[in-house]
C-alpha cells in the first residue's frame, strides 16, 4: 500500500486500530496511518451509513439543522461531515476539470446575462 503521507510505494502493516482497522507504517516518514485516512470516515465515531443519510439529506436540500434533528447527531457533526465532503468532491472536480481538453467555450447563457444587466447599470463618466 502507498503511504497517504509522503506517497511512499513500500508501506507494512502495523497492528490493528481499537476500532478493528487496518493500520500501517511508513518507514520513510516514520509515521503511521490506518485506511480510513483522509477519508469521511476518518476519526469519526459514527458508521458509514449514517454519514451516507446525513449527505443524501443535504443533497435533497434539507437544512443542516433539520439533518441533525432526524439524524440525531450534533449540529457541528453535521456541518463537518458536509465540509469534508464538500472538500473531497472539490478536490475530485478540480483534477478532473483540469483533464478536460477544450476547443471552444460557448458562453451563450453569459452573454445574455451581461448584456441584459449593462441596460440596468450606471454609464461611467
Amino acid at each position: 500500500m502507498e503511504c497517504r503521507l509522503c506517497s511512499h510505494p513500500s508501506t507494512h502493516k502495523h497492528g490493528r486500530a481499537p476500532n478493528g482497522s487496518q493500520r500501517y507504517f511508513c518507514p520513510q516518514c516514520k509515521q503511521t496511518f490506518n485506511e480510513r485516512f483522509d477519508t469521511l470516515y476518518y476519526h469519526r465515531h459514527i458508521t458509514p451509513e449514517q454519514i451516507r443519510q446525513v449527505l443524501q439529506a443535504h443533497s435533497e436540500g434539507s437544512s443542516l439543522r433539520g439533518i441533525s434533528r432526524t439524524s440525531l447527531l450534533a449540529y457541528n457533526t453535521v456541518v463537518s461531515i458536509v465540509r469534508a465532503a464538500s472538500q473531497q468532491a472539490q478536490l475530485v472536480h478540480n483534477a478532473e476539470v483540469q483533464a478536460v481538453q477544450t476547443g471552444e467555450v460557448s458562453a451563450d447563457e453569459l452573454w445574455s446575462f451581461v448584456s441584459k444587466n449593462r441596460s440596468n447599470a450606471c454609464p461611467r463618466s
